[in-house]
């Protein structure tokens, strides 16, 4: 007779995941764990947890894409181990490359001629971007004033005080004064007179918004180029001028082809965009394009050859994917002018849905301009009982995201809520987020008037002083009952 013996112990592999011990006991959180785990345990923990996030899609105060086609995906996954630095290896992915900063600079008019190249690198995003052109306009301004025996350990640049704060990094990192103009109420961007009025001998470049993060308007690149070139002419100056155009970059060519912000002006001397916003690629890509070769100076590129030949790189960073670059180049030929046209244009008329279903509301003023970056920015008309902070939290509920904030000095005062109208964006979910912040209206006219922070001391005296009086009058009444017995019992 065959005798079958049992095995001691449980075997893990039989048993589901959720049935598991993996799934069953906690985890450590800030410690690596001494033993290992199952795949599917550990892709199970964090899928489970990563359900707690928000729905991208439904993140409306991010101008990342947030949904591109699946052929797209096929390509990001397919170069996902591929390091964008080691450019001998992966040849065609430096020439990607190279074509995509092509094209861009061709988007922006820069004065390339039939067999000349363009000027850029591609980074992570904007706000590296924004660092390597600072870097160039302060490394050529030292030069200039180190020729003229001038000293240059105080440089400034100039912006308006509604920039992002990639700007503010720049400004500390590498030792920069960032002189601000303020903003005011009703004009929420930087005012290129005053801008100019600022602007003195150690100024190295004025920084103009082509799409403010606030409220989506864009700067008169123009007028500044105008009034700057004034002043250089009267001061002997050469003060130039970099576009931040993170957001509206990949906008205005093809929604305004006649507005004026970009290489056409000839202060413009560098302009940084951000392919993972209206570029339409996941996050992870921005562009930073100058004008010529002479406006990005040699000492500032670094040649290596232990990858395995020469390759000059202008970054702050290393090693990074290529997923990324594949997908810009993918975005710019699949769609090339034509389809980026129709889905700015389409982004432009779902936000003038969503404008037109707040105006009908009549509780909203609206703050964002038609021209622009396709958003909504808006603030309550009355906000005596309710503001804007408490929509935005109500809003979640129904799974929106979107933003409360304060404006910048000098409108400080004012509050705003924002949302961007991204490619993915539809005009039935502009109906249904109008029709959800008319009912969070109605659920907040339920409820009773906040009490703004400044009233709270206020509040608490009046409440001390309503329990006093009341104190008061219980002591008169117990008083006035004491001598009316008193009475009484000398009564015969």
């Amino acid at each position: 007779m065959v005798l079958s013996h049992g095995v001691g112990g449980s075997d893990e592999s039989v048993h589901s995941t959720f049935a598991s011990r993996y799934v069953r006991t906690s985890l450590p959180r800030f410690r690596m764990p001494e033993q290992s785990i199952p795949k599917e345990a550990a892709y199970q923990i964090i899928n489970d947890e990563l359900m707690l996030d928000g729905n991208p899609r439904l993140n409306l105060a991010s101008f990342v894409t947030t949904w591109m086609e699946p052929e797209c995906d096929k390509l990001i996954q397919a170069s996902v181990n591929k390091n964008y630095v080691d450019m001998d290896e992966y040849p065609v992915t430096t020439e990607l490359q190279n074509r995509c900063v092509n094209m861009i600079a061709h988007l922006f008019n820069a004065p390339l001629g039939d067999s000349e190249t363009a000027v850029g690198v591609g980074t992570v995003g904007s706000s590296e971007a924004i660092m390597l052109a600072g870097l160039a306009f302060k490394r050529r301004w030292q030069n200039k004033m180190k020729a003229a025996g001038k000293p240059c350990d105080k440089p400034n640049i100039v912006t308006g005080a509604n920039v992002q704060v990639c700007w503010e990094k720049f400004a500390r990192y590498f030792e920069v004064e960032l002189k601000e103009v303020k903003l005011s109420e009703g004009y929420y961007v930087m005012d290129p007179q005053k801008a100019v009025d600022m602007v003195d001998e150690n100024t190295i470049c004025v920084a103009a918004i082509l799409g403010s993060t606030l409220n989506g308007e864009f700067e008169d690149v123009k007028l500044l180029n105008d009034l700057l070139m004034k002043k250089n002419a009267e001061t002997g100056w050469d003060t130039p001028i970099h576009v931040d155009a993170a957001s509206g970059g990949f906008i205005a060519p093809f929604l305004y082809p006649e507005l004026e912000w970009d290489f056409r002006l000839p202060l413009v001397k560098s302009i940084n965009v951000s392919g993972h916003k209206y570029g339409l690629v996941y996050a992870g890509i921005g562009w930073c394009i100058w004008r010529t070769k002479e406006d990005l100076p040699e000492e500032l590129i670094f040649h290596i050859n232990y990858l395995g030949a020469d390759q000059p790189t202008f970054t702050l960073n290393f090693s990074k994917g290529s997923s990324q670059v594949i997908a810009q180049y993918y975005q710019l030929i699949r769609l090339g002018f034509e389809g980026y046209k129709n889905i700015m244009e389409n982004c432009q008329e779902n936000a003038m849905v969503l404008k037109q279903g707040l105006e009908k509301t009549g509780k909203f003023n609206i703050v964002s301009k038609d021209n622009g970056v396709p958003l909504v920015a808006f603030s309550l008309k009355d906000s005596s009982r309710h503001n804007e902070f408490e929509i935005s939290d109500f809003l979640r509920r129904f799974g929106w995201i979107v933003p409360a904030y304060t404006m910048p000095p000098d409108a400080q005062h004012v509050t705003v809520l924002r949302v961007v109208i991204r490619e993915d964006f539809s005009r039935t979910l502009a109906e249904r987020l109008v029709l959800d912040i008319e009912k969070v209206l109605h659920e907040l006219d339920g409820l009773p008037a906040r009490v703004p922070s400044g009233d709270l001391a206020a509040l608490a005296a009046a409440e001390a002083s309503q329990k006093m009086d009341k104190q008061r009058e219980v002591i008169s009444l117990w008083k006035r009952a004491v001598l009316a017995k008193k009475k009484t019992n000398g009564v015969c």
